[in-house]
């Protein structure tokens, strides 16, 4: 062989030894990787704290050591004499209307002015030249309190003075639904408690704000509701919202409203009174003191129900406490009280639900507000309607859930597909794991871990179950609506859209969308700043939903530019031309081109809105159809605990949901996974303890997050895709429920192993251990 045919074949055996790279998937239903995806595993995103400004200055806010004072002086002198200090603002700085709040509420101040009304609220902030400068600064300000009593319980709050101009009522929700004398062959009564959740974002809040020549001020924020902060910010400095932007920057993930406005609000006044941009990174304290944490719940419920365990009627009273301002509360307490008797047919409900003021932390939107609460109280009424009847806990669920069709307590009828005998079946059936093993190697399979366990002998199964049901998108009226733009040029494709990416996978979705709709590959998000249309808030689903079909409406609007000149060519409508695979064919096949043929050069683009069906409030007997949808999950949870010394280790959670519509498989399995993760928290860990109002350890040490080992085996073992028709691509949203069921599954399981009632979220040890013991 010579020497040109020996490298020529070793040529071609290279060659076909090379792997061919597997094609990028793209469209809806494939599972598209993160544009960000890389950049955040080799922690080269730029997230918010890593901003930076020619002239910068560095912020710090000083906040109230007492959740409850009046305020007799505050004295900046010393902290504005200290060298490198260039700023320093009181609620005397605030230019223009000094309140802000979220849900329509405006009842916070930006900084305490007569009174303090709890722990961490600020009083005053400095721009200096340094960090530390700043916070020696902040540190020296001067405030004499005269220390009042706070008012920490709720149930107290409706007798106690005024903690607030508005009063310690935020609101009160009766729930007249039925026959008031119905009653069942059984009662179970139950008083039940949940504790106060932090979100606990990955990165504290970080942010820069620079002042703009005509006296306006932008301000970068990892913000999830970038037009309502403007609007607030705008407010609060006595600007027009045109002289105020936000660009999003850099968000590390959110499971709540990301950004303290405690924080970013003082952040502009600085920037504009110094002229100077300015940057604030909190400390991991600051950000468990400033941002909101989910309502801590006090539930007292009475179940009726027949002899075969069918529920005849509803009693509940719920109260949630709201902390010192009003934020979200009035849309948790909606959702707790619309959804108090769970997914199950209820006749008879009768529901008095209180949101109160009191000088404990605020409260605010965390996933599943409301819904969760009310959960864990409802699926806690079904185990011991089940044991007092002697019948099997998943069965009693079975012979009451609800369906498409039925009526809510609220009277708003189902409409949207409602397949929850179908979920809790699919969990009830799937096989259980195996038990752990007796052996010294399998030691780690045992509660507390490795020597952190009693006897194996005292370690006792048990298995219980959760139904939750969220509501997506705002309630009661609110208009929803979102704006988006889809350009194309040169063949690739360009998304605006001021929905924000908090990791629930908005700009991949939109990027699927736009490969379906118009065959080209390469599709980019633009960043996100108040200069675009508002998409609204980052919660509930809705960015699938609204900014979703916004960029659908859009997407389409392109298309039909782009087939009309070729449908007009070959005289059909562009109803009969189809994109796949970046080809235009035809129904007959006559006409066949490629995307890329078709756009030769030319620019596109379109903008269009999506605004879902309209809700209304619900009225003064809480009646009306308050939700636009809902989304449904079941969860089996098996648990071994040590019924000697209360230990708890959560050995699987089977889950079985509705999702609508499978749009990116990956994305989808991620997002069940992390809310049922953080649901395992709420049941066993998680608790921001603040006796008498202060928050006690407000660092990741002191607050017990789930990690890594105490995450359970998650299996989900159905997906049940019925698509809501009202809903664009028929999908729902995933995050929210399993979060909502996963801590009342673990709950139930709990009491099967223990026998013992389990009436706290989270579970401490004494609940777990076994009566007789």
């Amino acid at each position: 062989m010579s020497n040109d045919a020996a490298t020529a074949e070793a040529e071609g055996t290279a060659e076909a030894a090379t792997p061919v790279p597997e094609p990028i998937p793209h469209g809806l239903g494939a599972s598209l990787p993160p544009a960000d995806a890389r950049a955040k595993t080799e922690g080269t995103f730029p997230y918010a704290a890593d901003l930076w400004a020619e002239g910068l200055l560095w912020a710090a806010v000083l906040r109230s050591p007492h959740p409850h004072a009046r305020i007799v002086s505050i004295d900046t002198t010393h902290a504005r004499e200290m060298p490198g200090v260039r700023a320093v603002v009181t609620h005397e700085d605030v230019p223009g209307t000094p309140l802000h709040g979220r849900g329509g509420h405006a009842d916070r101040p930006v900084f305490a002015s007569d009174v303090v009304r709890h722990h961490g609220e600020p009083l005053a902030a400095v721009a200096a030249d340094h960090p530390d400068t700043a916070r020696m600064a902040a540190a020296a300000v001067i405030v004499e309190y005269e220390v009042l009593d706070p008012v920490t319980d709720p149930e107290q709050a409706f007798e106690a003075e005024p903690l607030h101009p508005d009063g310690n009522l935020i609101r009160h929700i009766p729930l007249r639904h039925g026959d008031p004398e119905a009653a069942g062959e059984i009662v179970v009564e139950g008083l039940y408690r949940i504790g106060r959740q932090d979100p606990a974002p990955i990165g504290a809040e970080a942010g820069l704000a620079v002042p703009r020549p005509d006296g306006g001020v932008e301000l970068y924020l990892a913000s999830t509701d970038p037009h309502g902060d403007r609007d607030i910010a705008a407010a609060c400095y006595g600007l027009s919202p045109e002289q105020v932007k936000i660009v999003v920057t850099g968000v590390p993930g959110a499971t709540a409203d990301r950004e303290d406005q405690g924080f970013q609000l003082p952040l502009g006044l600085l920037a504009l009174k110094t002229g100077c941009p300015v940057k604030l990174t909190a400390t991991r304290e600051e950000s468990f003191l400033g941002h909101t944490h989910r309502h801590p719940t006090l539930l007292r419920y009475r179940h009726h129900a027949d002899a075969e365990g069918r529920v005849v009627k509803v009693e509940a009273q719920i109260l949630l406490d709201a902390g010192a301002y009003a934020d979200t509360s009035s849309e948790a307490l909606a959702a707790a009280v619309a959804f108090a008797c769970g997914p199950y047919v209820v006749p008879n409900a009768f529901i008095e639900g209180w949101a109160v003021r009191t000088n404990n932390p605020p409260s605010g939107h965390v996933r599943g507000e409301g819904a969760m609460q009310v959960c864990a109280a409802y699926e806690a009424q079904m185990d011991k309607v089940a044991k007092k009847l002697g019948l099997d806990p998943a069965e009693v669920r079975l012979r009451n859930v609800l369906a498409t069709g039925d009526v809510l307590p609220t009277g708003q009828t189902v409409t949207c597909p409602a397949p929850v005998a179908e979920l809790l079946q699919a969990v009830r059936d799937f096989p259980l794991p195996a038990l752990p093993k007796d052996t010294p190697e399998d030691e780690w399979l045992l509660p507390g871990g490795p020597e952190g366990a009693g006897e194996p002998g005292a370690v006792r199964r048990g298995v219980g179950y959760g139904i939750g049901m969220v509501h997506m998108l705002g309630a009661e009226g609110a208009d929803e609506v979102s704006t988006a733009t889809v350009k194309v040029q040169d063949g690739v494709a360009t998304v605006l859209c001021a929905a924000v990416e908090t990791g629930q996978g908005f700009t991949t979705l939109a990027r699927q969308i736009v490969q379906e709709t118009l065959g080209v590959d390469e599709v980019h998000v633009a960043p996100v700043d108040t200069d675009q249309p508002p998409a609204g808030a980052g919660c509930r689903g809705r960015h699938t939903w609204v900014s979703g079909g916004a960029v659908e409406r859009a997407a389409k609007m392109v298309r039909t530019q782009l087939l009309q000149p070729l449908a007009h060519q070959f005289g059909m409508s562009t109803e009969l031309l189809q994109i796949a695979d970046g080809k235009i064919t035809s129904y007959d096949g006559v006409l066949s081109t490629t995307v890329a043929e078709a756009l030769d050069g030319k620019e596109l683009w379109a903008t269009a809105q999506c605004r879902p069906h309209p809700t209304e409030p619900l009225d003064e007997a809480g009646q009306g159809d308050a939700f636009v949808g809902m989304a449904f999950c079941a969860i089996r949870a098996v648990v071994d605990v040590d019924i000697e010394v209360g230990s708890v280790r959560v050995v699987e959670l089977a889950v079985a949901q509705d999702v609508g519509r499978v749009l990116n498989p990956a994305q989808l399995t991620a997002r069940i996974e992390a809310g049922v993760t953080q649901g395992v928290g709420i049941a066993l860990t998680e608790n921001l303890r603040t006796p008498r109002g202060l928050i006690r350890h407000p660092d990741l040490t002191g607050y017990a997050l789930p990690t890594a080992l105490d995450t359970p085996d998650i299996r989900i073992v159905k997906l049940v895709e019925e698509r809501d028709v009202v809903a664009p691509f028929g999908a729902k949203a995933v995050s929210a429920v399993p979060v909502v069921a996963s801590p009342a599954a673990v709950a139930s399981a709990v009491r099967a192993a223990t026998g013992r009632p389990v009436n706290r979220l989270p579970i401490r040890p004494q609940a777990a251990v076994a009566a007789g013991t």
